[in-house]
């Protein structure tokens, strides 16, 4: 499989040129590709223009002392170890930590020339494009995935959200809609390694509770709504989706299903 045929099944689909596009991907789903994870990012820069951009999410989960990807670290330690362990955790560098948490592409896209991510030590994005500069500037690094984050910038933009082979359990954009569906959303604390007067330093904020144990669910529902494109790119079943017309229906699933 070549970029061109990647092109070919994206144009079917059908971005809108000059959109910015959040995109979730699964290589494996969508086979066996000359060139990887850079020839998918160039198809899909090539299907939206010169006026495209590309965004995807580059989480760092282990920077954190509660994650899963954290414990799953730590597991099997003692308590000194743990301890070692935690006093020695880097710092987040947005130009140089790379993300572990969202597989290839992510990474082929932060390490783009031209690519800039945005400075939230736990959950940053990088794009690349036209818009790439207003979608990651202002990520505010007590703010994951709310108001001052890419994320409202996308929505604000009218992006769309393509899914390759992936599902509604990782789309990112859905965690906005839990800043929304209701005034007062929980919260809790989050600690994570951010350099400050150039020294690695814990530093505990609050923020809104992420949870994705029911975004399989609304995104059910979702897709029985007009507003779901489907296809397939490569091998890889796909979706896109507005990410407005996604992140309201999820405000309103979730404030009818969700305790408050």
């Amino acid at each position: 499989m070549t970029r061109d045929d990647l092109l070919s099944d994206l144009r079917t689909l059908g971005p809108r040129p000059g959109t910015a596009l959040l995109v979730h991907t699964s290589m494996r789903r969508i086979g066996r590709l000359i060139g990887g994870a850079t020839a998918l990012a160039e198809a899909i820069l090539a299907a939206l223009g010169p006026d495209g951009t590309v965004v995807v999410p580059t989480p760092t989960p282990e920077n954190s002392d509660s994650s899963r990807a954290h414990l799953a670290r730590v597991e099997g330690m003692t308590a000194a170890e743990r301890r070692r362990h935690r006093a020695a955790m880097p710092a987040f560098d947005p130009a140089r930590t790379p993300s572990t948490g969202a597989g290839v592409f992510p990474e082929s896209v932060r390490l783009t020339p031209g690519a800039l991510r945005s400075e939230h030590p736990q959950t940053s994005f990088a794009a690349v494009g036209a818009q790439a500069k207003l979608i990651i500037d202002g990520h505010a690094p007590d703010c994951h995935l709310g108001e001052e984050s890419p994320l409202a910038r996308l929505y604000d933009l009218d992006a769309e959200v393509l899914m390759l082979g992936t599902g509604y359990d990782t789309c990112t954009a859905l965690h906005l809609a839990e800043y929304r569906y209701t005034r007062n959303p929980p919260t809790r604390g989050y600690s994570c390694v951010i350099e400050r007067d150039g020294e690695a330093r814990w530093w505990t904020y609050a923020d809104v509770v992420l949870d994705d144990r029911d975004f399989l669910a609304v995104g059910a529902a979702f897709d029985d709504t007009s507003y779901v494109r489907r296809g397939r790119v490569g091998l890889a079943d796909s979706r896109l989706v507005s990410l407005r017309r996604l992140v309201d229906f999820a405000a309103g699933w979730f404030a009818a299903t969700r305790e408050r």
